[in-house]
């Protein structure tokens, strides 16, 4: 089973991703992180979420970026700058379009920039998509440290 992360603090953003989920019939793990501290600390497999191997590692992360504690650029930033978590797929799935929030989430290295679709249908559409394309169509790397 694969794992993806979504990292989102708006509960009702939260609710709707996760709904949109199950009706795309998405059978993966979703693990939550409501804050930048939170994800990173999931993704780095850090404190309660440590699993000892590092084996369970998300494979995709859907990354809101108005976040609190840390914000998601910042948590970009740091996903890409270690070598352990420098290749899971990162799309940015926010509500944003300032093209200051595009031009930096790819000059950090996030794979994808999507903004929320309104209507649900659409929403559900562009999650079917996202996971169809980074979790079965792409052939991602296998889940080790990069300067190995």
């Amino acid at each position: 089973m694969k794992r993806i992360l979504l990292v989102e603090d708006n509960p009702d953003d939260e609710a709707l991703t996760l709904r949109a989920l199950q009706k795309v019939a998405l059978n993966d793990e979703i693990v939550i992180a409501r804050d930048g501290v939170e994800a990173l600390d999931i993704a780095f497999g850090r404190g309660q979420y440590g699993d000892g191997d590092g084996s369970n590692k998300p494979r995709l992360i859907l990354l809101d970026l108005k976040l609190p504690k840390v914000d998601g650029l910042e948590v970009l930033r740091q996903l890409r700058a270690n070598s352990e978590t420098r290749t899971i797929p990162i799309v940015v799935f926010t509500s944003s379009s300032e093209e200051l929030d595009i031009l930096h989430s790819y000059c950090l290295g996030a794979n994808s920039y999507i903004r929320k679709p309104v209507e649900f249908s659409q929403f559900c559409d562009a999650l079917r998509q996202i996971s169809g394309y980074w979790l079965s169509l792409c052939q991602l790397p296998p889940q080790i440290d990069c300067q190995r």
